[in-house]
């Protein structure tokens, strides 16, 4: 017999190695169909205002999602249209463990399947590898709305161990998932047998905060485990999601180390709990010593309380000045310490005893109802803190009259840059901070502060200027505040106000909305860009009367920059920002109100060139 080589027998013996622990485990790929695996499908019963606005705004949408799914290192995406009162907020997001070409292939699928909802304001819809969801507001921090819990018929062979086995791995999940940098974790677990092997992922969106992710994630703990001991198991919301099976359905290397994350767990859970029982107590003592001070302090200071301060008095109130005090700061009201006045009364350059210089405007005070809800008024108009709203100092009551005492802006107002003695000044780029400043102030007055302030009053002489060239809006609050319950009433227009700054519907029919400030907000841009005055008398032409008129028709015939100033240097700036910029202060100024945008969608257009804005419509001419 003719001797075996020892090389060809040892060759041989490590090819029937590697055959047999390639086939003897199961295989670790994904079903390629997995994207038509849907299992939630949701879609509103309320439309969008307008179909055309509405549908242009969710393509973008969808446009912008996918765009970002392509280019982002993680598979999450957020994006939102805000044009024409129709916005539209979306969110899409893939699981951790899916590709980038199979995450974009998920969601093109999902947006054909979310088309069928038609014109609804809302939508989502659920796969095992993406969802995508999309609002008519902003629900970006929202974890836990709906759950959907979808369970297979088949159990395992081995149910007690199975059972057991995936309860443990889930539940690890769910205390891993918040502890991890991308809201993620993959992990496999055998069963005790080892004749089985349970697949499951947890994972979070990332638009939501740790805290809840850990409610999310132990909500979708809690109905998944309902599903044991079936085969197959996922759980959905629309902030978490969590799947597990016998069948793999992502890659052995694509497993989370979970270890070094489930390590002082029940540490964590102690301290916790002690920190809960301390921090409990802490809040009890506080309130208690809080309920003895108001006993003892509600007797000695009662009959010293001003019964027109009663209300408000959770807020800081301003610091009170003698009228002396302001005497001696301003010279007596020298004519030399006279800024200028308006609407609300006259204005004085003061220096106070600690030599801060402020501005100091006299009004009257009409009646002692009146003087009630101005003491009222003030304690809400001194808590407004943003660098583009004015400080109010403090303030002082004499007499029939009001002193109202602000921080002193060096440059004064606005309507001096723009056709005063400084007018010609003004850069581009100076124009623009200007515009975006002030539009981010009325945001915060219309939507960030705690009550609703409308200013009812917005033109370039409001607007002062710091040192740095950076607006503060003036005179908010002085007319009225809008009630927190509302959003919208029917006044008495003030005739004292210009007419040219104010909306239509306003100053025909008294209808308020914070919507009057964004027609006035556009009015004033268009000075802003022009450098002239929105009723200016001097025009050769008739048409060009009234500023809006003429910037109107230069838009329909496609001139837009024919409105811009004569002095600045068409080197500072590019002509599509400057077209843009006239064309968002027109959509300001649309005689529709629900056409106008919000000042915080005003802010969002300024600032993201990147986001497509639908053409305005033409103001009617109320002139």
């Amino acid at each position: 017999m003719k001797p075996v080589d020892n090389s060809s027998l040892w060759l041989w013996c490590l090819s029937i190695f590697l055959v047999m622990i390639t086939t003897a485990g199961p295989v670790r790929s994904q079903p390629i169909d997995r994207n038509s695996t849907r299992f939630a499908l949701y879609c509103s019963q309320y439309k969008g205002m307008s179909p055309e606005y509405w549908s242009s705004n969710l393509n973008i949408t969808f446009s912008r999602l996918r765009r970002q799914l392509t280019i982002n290192s993680v598979p999450y995406a957020i994006a939102r249209s805000l044009l024409n009162g129709d916005s539209v907020w979306g969110l899409a997001s893939c699981r951790g463990y899916v590709s980038k070409a199979d995450c974009v292939a998920c969601f093109e699928y999902a947006v054909t399947q979310l088309r069928d909802c038609g014109f609804a304001n809302g939508a989502y819809v659920f796969f095992d590898d993406c969802d995508i969801r999309y609002e008519n507001y902003n629900f970006y921090t929202q974890s836990i709305i709906q759950s959907n819990l979808q369970c297979n018929n088949r159990s395992s062979n081995q149910q007690q161990d199975f059972k057991k086995t995936a309860d443990m791995l889930l539940s690890d999940l769910k205390i891993v998932v918040p502890r991890t940098s991308n809201f993620y974790a993959a992990s496999t677990r055998d069963l005790a047998s080892g004749n089985a092997t349970v697949y499951a992922i947890g994972q979070c969106n990332l638009n939501i905060s740790q805290s809840d992710c850990v409610k999310c994630m132990d909500s979708r703990y809690t109905s998944l485990v309902s599903c044991l001991p079936s085969s197959l198991g996922r759980s959905v919301d629309r902030g978490c999601f969590m799947k597990y099976s016998t069948t793999p359905f992502f890659r052995q290397d694509q497993q989370t180390n979970i270890t070094p994350l489930l390590q002082d767990g029940d540490s964590s859970k102690k301290r916790a709990i002690i920190g809960g029982v301390v921090g409990g107590l802490c809040f009890l003592f506080v309130v208690i010593v809080f309920f003895l001070w108001r006993l003892v302090t509600k007797n000695s200071s009662s009959s010293q309380i001003d019964k027109s301060t009663a209300s408000t008095v959770l807020l800081q109130g301003p610091a009170r000045y003698s009228y002396d005090d302001l005497r001696k700061a301003t010279n007596n009201f020298s004519n030399q310490n006279r800024l200028g006045g308006g609407v609300f009364g006259e204005v004085y350059k003061g220096t106070l005893k600690n030599g801060d210089i402020v501005a100091i405007k006299k009004t009257s005070m009409i009646s002692t109802s009146g003087k009630i809800n101005i003491n009222d008024e003030l304690k809400i108009i001194c808590n407004v803190h943003h660098r583009h709203v004015i400080r109010l100092v403090g303030y002082c009551s004499k007499g029939p009259f009001l002193f109202l005492i602000h921080e002193y802006m060096n440059n004064g107002s606005l309507d001096k840059f723009l056709y005063g003695d400084k007018s010609r000044n003004l850069s581009w780029r100076q124009r623009y901070e200007i515009i975006y400043g002030t539009a981010r102030g009325l945001a915060y007055l219309h939507e960030q502060y705690h009550v609703t302030i409308i200013h009812r009053d917005i033109k370039p002489s409001n607007i002062l200027l710091d040192n740095e060239l950076q607006p503060k809006i003036a005179d908010f609050g002085m007319i009225r505040l809008l009630p927190e319950d509302k959003t919208h009433l029917s006044t008495k227009f003030p005739r004292s106000l210009q007419s040219a700054y104010v909306a239509p519907e306003y100053a025909i029919n008294g209808q308020l909305s914070e919507k009057v400030d964004t027609y006035s907000f556009g009015i004033v841009v268009l000075e802003i860009i022009s450098g002239k005055r929105c009723h200016d008398n001097k025009d050769e032409e008739s048409v060009n009367q009234i500023l809006l008129n003429h910037a109107w028709n230069l838009y329909d015939s496609g001139e837009h920059l024919k409105l811009l100033d004569d002095s600045l240097d068409p080197s500072e700036y590019e002509a599509e920002e400057a077209k843009r910029m006239i064309e968002i202060a027109l959509m300001c100024t649309q005689s529709l109100v629900s056409s106008r945008p919000t000042m915080s969608e005003v802010v969002t257009l300024i600032s993201d060139k990147s986001l497509d804005q639908m053409p305005p419509g033409r103001s009617i001419n109320f002139s």
